[in-house]
């Protein structure tokens, strides 16, 4: 049998959590938030979960945040 036939697939992430986004940043959860409240830095809202796309980490880096 080949191990690639029974590796575990990985699937990145499309969302961050608030506190994956954070470390993913290098930023305070306190400073994340105040970036989602401002928005420059896009979020969405699932039930009561605060989630930040990975392509909205890529758009504030690159600078093309509101």
């Amino acid at each position: 049998m080949n191990d690639q036939e029974h590796a575990p697939t990985v699937i990145p992430p499309v969302v961050y959590s608030v506190n994956e986004a954070a470390e993913a940043l290098r930023l305070s959860r306190e400073l994340l938030y105040e970036l989602i409240r401002s928005g420059q830095l896009r979020s969405i809202k699932v039930g009561r979960r605060r989630l930040v796309p990975v392509s909205a980490v890529t758009e504030f880096v690159e600078g093309g945040a509101a």
